[in-house]
């Protein structure tokens, strides 16, 4: 596994590549925001640590060139702290966020947890399609399909569209969504998950305004709401 770690502080980078090759990660830096873009490009990793605050280019912008592009995995690290910044960084496609300072122990488990939610496939069907194809599913190969067009998804936002479509009567709350898709507890209010359902919306539903798909369940949570086409399975 190769993991891309963007930080202009080299004490944070010596700290974090020190903890993650201890899990025989291959290991690769960039202090600023042109270099990380030239090294993605080249190294193709399998998870990024990024930090938001950059000399160049900004984290913000690399976060969303990226997912214009990659459904690479995205934890952002940074000394901005509050629920507005936290939000903002999810909004951007991070998978992750970890304030600093920050326990080298705990970012290392949070990628692995992003790394193993990644990977996780669903073998028991290899093709769901909903409302006569116009939104198809490839568990399997992570791949999702809007109108015969492929949609670029986060890991975050695969996971999500997969556990709701699963099971398209159940009424999910905030936190057993936030817990299924994060895996540990993740300190910050549950209004994460509404950042990640806003952002999968935009790119699955025809109304954002009028949601067909993913269904709010007022003070209760989110439902899945597509009809599965029997034929495709």
């Amino acid at each position: 596994m190769k993991i891309l770690i963007v930080d202009d502080e080299p004490k944070i980078l010596d700290i974090v590549e020190a903890y993650l090759a201890t899990k025989n990660y291959q290991i690769f830096r960039s202090s600023n925001g042109t270099d990380a873009m030239k090294k993605f490009e080249l190294v193709q990793p399998n998870l990024i640590v990024l930090d938001l605050m950059l000399p160049d280019i900004s984290g913000a912008v690399i976060c969303q060139n990226i997912r214009e592009i990659s459904d690479t995995p995205i934890i952002m690290l940074t000394a901005k702290s509050t629920e507005y910044d936290i939000l903002r960084g999810l909004q951007m496609g991070a998978d992750d966020y970890m304030v600093k300072p920050f326990s080298p122990k705990e970012l290392v488990a949070r990628v692995e947890t992003v790394l193993r939610r990644s990977a996780m496939t669903i073998v028991t069907e290899t093709k769901w399609s909903f409302d006569k194809g116009n939104l198809v599913i490839y568990p399997a190969k992570k791949q999702v399909l809007k109108t015969q067009k492929e949609v670029i998804l986060t890991p975050t936002e695969f996971e999500l569209l997969t556990l709701l479509a699963s099971y398209p009567k159940q009424i999910f709350s905030r936190e057993q969504l936030l817990e299924t898709v994060k895996g540990i507890e993740f300190e910050v209010l549950d209004r994460i998950i509404d950042s990640h359902i806003k952002n999968l919306r935009q790119k699955i539903e025809d109304n954002t305004r009028q949601p067909y798909f993913i269904l709010t369940v007022y003070g209760m949570g989110y439902r899945f709401g597509g009809k599965k086409d029997e034929s495709y399975n």
